[in-house]
């Protein structure tokens, strides 16, 4: 690939999700991403922490329902207070919270980020693509490979981050690797994206050494990005056809700047279809390419998965005759006689399961709406 400068101007954070199988810690008006891991810092502010160490030239935009608009200014907000006063000046003069007026998938948020920042000053960006639930480690490892990252989007490539499978999961969707892009291999192009597996499919993909976890992560220039949007999903890039430039932002406390009273915004929203980028134009287009990644990587996208973050705390829990399971509670609980349970007790909920049974918390999430609803 021809040499470029390799380095984003802008980063966006996909923040509105609202992490059902972590019920009931996750819920709709505080959702997984403002949950913490044992060092205190949320899931979202971690993402945060990823894109000032990356030292964007432009805008670290968080793209967040909104009815969390303060809950997410306000974990800004508590994170500022412990950062360097170049990263708080950085937050100060660079980060902006825009908020969507309905859920309406990846796809529709990464064009409005996209055209919102071309018709602000007439140029393409470059652009890394975070999620804001994930545990990432170490930084410097993803630093460095989200300039190689950086490098393939400048060559008019969508970039994803191919993670090196550990097991044989069938909660993720893989990658299969193709033709080179680097001398080095780390770089190439994507010859197909599968879907979930089942297990002997996994176990397939795992021992051939050719497929990866697709991470959800993503890397591309805003014109490329947008010129394949118009030829892969055209119903999606013609919703916003009536888009106009955005209104100045408003501050809220701690200087945080953020985007909410867009008119045509709301518009281009009530009728753009709701797809993921993923289906858009990642499987559609000609041009998908991946790199192989170097940092650990796990989306916490169960309860089984998040307790292996946390010690037994012995505190506020107390086993009789009991063995291997976890607590993750508000108040005291006592255990006697069962084991290899997961027990979580938040937000006035409590959820008692099996471990290993995880697969079931969206019809359990379901289940309960329907009888809140009844």
């Amino acid at each position: 690939m021809e040499k470029k400068t390799a380095s984003f101007t802008d980063i966006i954070i996909l923040a509105g999700g609202i992490g059902e199988r972590l019920w009931p810690a996750s819920r709709p008006d505080s959702p997984k991403q403002f949950m913490s891991l044992p060092d205190g810092v949320s899931f979202i502010q971690s993402s945060l922490l990823r894109s000032l160490a990356l030292e964007p030239e432009g805008r670290i935009i968080i793209i967040t329902k909104r009815d969390l608009l303060e809950k997410t200014a306000e974990s800004v907000r508590e994170l500022s207070a412990r950062l360097s006063a170049a990263e708080q000046e950085k937050i100060h003069t660079s980060l902006l919270i825009l908020t969507e007026p309905f859920q309406r998938h990846t796809t529709a948020a990464l064009v409005l980020a996209s055209r919102m920042l071309e018709l602000q000053d007439g140029k393409t960006h470059t652009l890394l693509v975070l999620t804001s639930d994930h545990v990432i480690a170490p930084t410097e490892a993803f630093v460095s490979d989200s300039r190689k990252a950086a490098q393939a989007a400048l060559q008019d490539y969508f970039v994803c981050f191919a993670i090196p499978p550990s097991s044989p999961d069938t909660g993720y969707g893989y990658i299969k690797a193709g033709e080179a892009l680097t001398p080095d291999g780390t770089v190439a192009k994507i010859a197909s994206f599968q879907e979930k597996p089942d297990l002997a499919t996994a176990q397939q993909y795992l021992a051939s050494g050719r497929y990866a976890w697709n991470s959800g992560m993503f890397a591309f220039t805003s014109s490329f990005f947008l010129s394949e949007v118009k030829k892969r999903a055209p119903d999606v890039s013609a919703a916003f056809d009536g888009l106009t430039a955005p209104p100045e932002a408003a501050q809220l406390p701690g200087g945080i700047s953020y985007i909410q009273g867009w008119q045509s915004m709301d518009a281009v929203y009530e009728k753009v279809p709701s797809i993921a980028v993923d289906k858009s134009v990642a499987e559609r287009t000609d041009r998908a390419a991946a790199v192989k990644a170097t940092f650990s990587w796990d989306d916490v996208g169960s309860w089984d998965a998040f307790e292996k973050y946390f010690s037994r705390n012995a505190d506020t829990t107390v086993e009789v005759n009991a063995r291997n399971n976890f607590v993750y509670s508000d108040i005291p609980v006592a255990l006697c006689g069962v084991d290899d349970l997961t027990v979580v007790i938040k937000n006035g909920r409590a959820l008692v399961m099996k471990k290993g049974s995880a697969g079931l918390m969206r019809d359990v999430v379901k289940a309960v709406k329907e009888q809140q609803k009844g």
